[in-house]
C-alpha cells in the first residue's frame, strides 16, 4: 500500500505543479492548495513504510518525468531527443529505486 500512496503523491503532484503555474482566479488557487495538501499527506502515508529518502526520490522523479512529458503532449513545450534521454534515465532511476526497496521498512531494535 506505501507504494501506492508514492504513486498518488507523484500523480497528484502533477496537478499542482499544473496549477502553480497556471492558475488565475481564487478557487484555482485554493484547488491548488488543496491538491499540494493531499499529495504532501500521500507523502507522509509512503514515509510511514518507506525510507523517507527512497519516497522522495521517487514522488519527485517520476512527477517530474510526468510534468516534462504532459509539457510535451499538452502544452506544446519545446521537444529534443535529450530531454527525452534524461527523463528515460530517470525513470530508471525510478524502477531501480522501487526494484531496491524492500516493501516496508524494517522495525527499529530496542522500541524505538
Amino acid at each position: 500500500m506505501a507504494w501506492i500512496y508514492v504513486l498518488l503523491a507523484a500523480i497528484v503532484e502533477v496537478f499542482w505543479v499544473i496549477g502553480l503555474k497556471y492558475s488565475s482566479s481564487i478557487i484555482e488557487w485554493i484547488g491548488t492548495g488543496i491538491v499540494i495538501v493531499l499529495s504532501f499527506y500521500f507523502i507522509i502515508k509512503a514515509c510511514e513504510k518507506l525510507p523517507a529518502g527512497t519516497v522522495y526520490a521517487v514522488f519527485t522523479g517520476s512527477g517530474a518525468a510526468a510534468i516534462v512529458l504532459i509539457d510535451f503532449l499538452i502544452f506544446d513545450a519545446e521537444f529534443s531527443l535529450a530531454k527525452v534521454f534524461f527523463i528515460g534515465l530517470i525513470i530508471v532511476g525510478v524502477i531501480g529505486i522501487k526494484v531496491t526497496t524492500p516493501d516496508e521498512e524494517p522495525a527499529t531494535k530496542g522500541g524505538d
